[in-house]
């Protein structure tokens, strides 16, 4: 489908679909993070939403698990014994 043709027809799909009021650019913003938490990395992710710049995805979308900071704190600790 056209991206045209998908805003054009949002209302209906998302009607069909029970999603309330949920905008299209929701799910966009959803698809990104989840892509993000799955690991997929932010080159990759960058290229199929089509940011021109990989700051644009890591600034807006880049969201930090709280179990990455736990394993990131982690590995800290160990670290410094």
């Amino acid at each position: 489908m056209e991206p045209d043709n998908l805003r054009r027809s949002w209302g209906e799909i998302r009607k069909a679909a029970s999603l309330g009021t949920v905008r299209l650019h929701d799910l966009r913003h959803t698809c990104v993070s989840l892509l993000l938490d799955l690991g997929v990395p932010p080159h990759v992710v960058r290229e199929i939403v089509g940011h021109s710049d990989i700051e644009v995805t890591m600034k807006v979308y880049a969201h930090t698990s709280l179990d990455d900071k736990r394993a990131a704190l982690s590995k800290l600790g160990n670290a410094l014994g």
